[in-house]
């Protein structure tokens, strides 16, 4: 499921595209994905401008010049793809239909912005902006790591009494927004943190570590198109590349990249997922 990189790297593919420009029509092709569409979705969404394309943990957020933002969530298998951009970025023209295109976009400046999903994970919904932040989607959401919310004093007191696995306490979107499971391996196997010990057990000068590489590791996968496993693809149909930095996740056998580090890279499993960590250099 794409994490916080590929859905930043997303909204600021479909920015040229859409940001200040106008839905000419909106083609809602079925009822629904992961739950039923908004009322009268398409009529609501033809003809408006988009005022402003944000980010909210994993969430796409579309304001328009009618009072509503579209909240767009891609999960597992989705993707957004910009076809006829005017301005000359994409170089692609408008495929023919597909399948699984579920929600088209027909902007007024010629592009067009298509959302793909096979799985039917993804989720879009309408609210009213000025009251996005009660959202039941966006209500619960933690800091953004990348914010100024988002320090060493707040995960201190966030992780104090914590009795789960730090790597759960780290995915907890509560907690922290955004982090999924790729991301929060490659921050503990820097961090040199395993991932089974108790989040309330480590130390203080620990947690506080946390909070830069969280930054590092984000801001490097951002910049590097985010990881491309599987569905994943960027606006222009592109691949990331992040992945061909990981140190631990998905690297199951190979040898620990740790200066000095006799060890190599093992997976286990915690709830459900997988878990790739140095058990000889994570303590």
């Amino acid at each position: 499921m794409p994490e916080l990189p590929e859905v930043e790297t997303v909204r600021r593919g479909l920015i040229p595209s859409m940001q200040g420009h106008v839905i000419m029509r909106a083609d809602v092709n079925r009822p629904d994905l992961r739950w039923p569409f908004p009322d009268n979705m398409a009529a609501r969404l033809t003809g408006a401008k988009v005022t402003a394309l944000r980010r909210r943990s994993k969430y796409v957020l579309a304001d328009l010049d009618r009072g509503e933002t579209l909240i767009i969530h891609l999960g597992m298998s989705g993707r957004m793809t910009v076809s006829g951009d005017p301005l000359g970025q994409f170089h692609h023209d408008h495929p023919a239909a597909a399948k699984h295109d579920h929600v088209v976009f027909h902007m007024a400046n010629g592009a067009r912005v298509t959302f793909n999903d096979a799985r039917r994970f993804g989720a879009m919904d309408l609210t009213q902006t000025d009251t996005l932040d009660d959202h039941w989607l966006i209500k619960p959401i933690g800091p953004e790591p990348l914010g100024n919310t988002f320090d060493e004093t707040y995960l201190i007191k966030a992780l104090a009494t914590r009795n789960t696995p730090i790597k759960t306490a780290l995915l907890d979107q509560h907690v922290v927004a955004g982090l999924g499971n790729i991301y929060v391996c490659e921050v503990l196997f820097r961090a040199r943190i395993n991932p089974t010990r108790k989040a309330k057990d480590l130390s203080k000068k620990r947690v506080a570590s946390l909070v830069p590489i969280i930054r590092d590791v984000l801001t490097e996968a951002i910049a590097a198109g985010g990881s491309s496993l599987k569905d994943y693809r960027q606006a222009d149909g592109e691949l990331g590349y992040f992945q061909k930095a990981f140190q631990a996740y998905d690297r199951e056998g190979h040898i620990c990249q740790t200066p000095e580090c006799t060890g190599s890279i093992a997976r286990i499993v915690q709830s459900g997922r997988s878990t790739f960590y140095c058990p000889t250099c994570q303590r």
